[in-house]
């Protein structure tokens, strides 16, 4: 079974519709209801919009093989120079034990998404004012996930001597399918959107909160880089590139906001007339 996930128009359309509300809104009488919904109809347009573009991205022309299945065996060599253990005997251990290899599977292909669409309406509900960070930093490391895709890397079930096992195929779940169809390019391994978007989750949450749900929260993250590997989805240097390319973001986020609040505190003096 594969698991269905909304379309670019379902996408596209949900976008409009919230554009069009949002501008309904704006043209009414102020109301309490109204101030709420304003920004919750933009940040839903917004996100939206970035999830359409997300999925027309994989029906760019950039679904050639052509050096995918070389740079992902440079990847698993460089990994064994820097004595990392190896994605297939993550797989070996969950296969040892049959409820986690279903749990795994099912974990990479129910929570994702889910994961990431509950913490985005907690934080703009429970914490609008370090929402708009941890949005950007989401927006940061998904486009930076789109760029690189066009360096074409498969990932690990795709090279035959390693021996991988396809969960999906054996427990169902699936997410792929065959090459070129599904919701994600099975050749944009590099980097894993899977654990940016975990660590969106996992590192805002604990930013944001000081519950002790935190801690169960932002195991979310390792987690999540575990089930990449053991079912033969990413390489471990996929989730590493994801996770450096959200720090970017947060910290040139951190830099622009602080740049423009100084400037508006010690705006540029007017010169004086001679």
């Amino acid at each position: 079974m594969q698991v269905p996930w909304p379309s670019w128009e379902e996408a596209a359309a949900a976008t409009l519709i919230s554009l069009l509300a949002w501008l309904v809104v704006t043209r009414l009488p102020r109301t309490r209801v109204g101030d709420a919904l304003l920004p919750a109809f933009r940040e839903f347009a917004l996100i939206a919009g970035l999830y359409a573009i997300w999925r027309l991205a994989r029906m760019l022309p950039v679904t050639h093989e052509a050096g995918a299945l070389d740079r992902a065996r440079d990847i698993n060599h460089f990994q064994h120079l820097l004595h990392l253990p190896t994605e297939i005997s993550m797989q070996h251990f969950v296969l040892d034990h049959d409820w986690l290899a279903r749990l795994v599977n099912g974990y990479y292909a129910t929570v994702h998404v889910p994961a990431l669409i509950a913490f985005m309406v907690w934080a703009f509900v429970r914490h609008r004012d370090l929402y708009p960070h941890w949005r950007n930093g989401l927006v940061a490391v998904t486009a930076g996930c789109l760029v690189i895709r066009f360096l074409r890397v498969a990932p690990p079930r795709f090279i035959d001597e390693l021996g991988f096992v396809d969960l999906s195929t054996r427990f169902g779940l699936g997410v792929y399918g065959p090459v070129g169809t599904g919701v994600s390019d099975q050749f944009a391994a590099m980097p894993s959107i899977h654990v940016g978007w975990a660590a969106v989750v996992a590192l805002g949450t604990f930013a944001m909160t000081r519950s002790k749900v935190r801690w169960i929260v932002l195991m979310h993250l390792p987690v999540t880089v575990f089930v990449v590997a053991a079912t033969g989805h990413h390489w471990w240097m996929d989730g590493i590139v994801a996770v450096l390319l959200l720090v970017g973001g947060l910290l040139l986020d951190t830099r622009v906001r602080r740049r423009r609040a100084s400037r508006e505190t010690h705006p540029a003096e007017a010169p004086t007339p001679a």
